[in-house]
């Protein structure tokens, strides 16, 4: 009797775990590819024909909300059709996850500890996320829309890559 539980428990479970791990992976891949996206539609769109509200990012805040914050109700639209579309069919309600999750992670680490707007602790003094705020903060240094550097919200290339980067748009020509 022992036996024939620990079989069919042994079957159940990798079932179970492949239930989950197609799931994961679009949520996981969703996550990557908004990061790529992101990083696309922050340098060629909101720095480029849609600065007019993404100025609002680069200049002193003065209110709770910035002509920015319009970015994050276009996505949140783009969202909401993902997880609609996925009622009956279930790919797109995980990717629509995948979106939130970065969303998510968007809001604590950009909102929160790059700009402070939400309450998240200090930034922290070492590690990665140390350098992806010192990166965000790089970025900031340009108030114009042409000479950023960093276009990334979860990913940041090494600040000696950046440093080298702004010292070479520095140098004459």
């Amino acid at each position: 009797m022992v036996r024939g539980l620990l079989l069919e428990v042994s079957l159940v479970i990798p079932k179970l775990a492949m239930a989950w791990l197609i799931p994961l992976s679009i949520v996981l891949a969703t996550v990557i590819a908004m990061e790529i996206v992101a990083t696309g539609v922050h340098r060629y769109v909101m720095h480029g024909f849609g600065w007019s509200w993404h100025r609002s990012h680069h200049e002193p805040r003065t209110g709770l909300l910035e002509a920015n914050d319009l970015y994050a109700l276009v996505f949140a639209s783009i969202r909401l059709l993902f997880f609609a579309a996925g009622t009956g069919v279930i790919l797109p309600w995980w990717v629509g996850l995948g979106m939130s999750v970065y969303g998510a992670l968007y809001a604590l680490l950009h909102d929160g500890l790059v700009h402070r707007r939400l309450p998240v602790g200090k930034p922290p003094r070492k590690g990665y996320i140390k350098r992806l705020v010192q990166a965000h903060r790089l970025h900031h240094t340009s108030r114009i829309r042409e000479g950023g550097i960093s276009f990334g919200f979860l990913y940041a290339p090494p600040l000696k890559q950046l440093l080298a980067k702004m010292e070479a748009r520095k140098a004459p020509r």
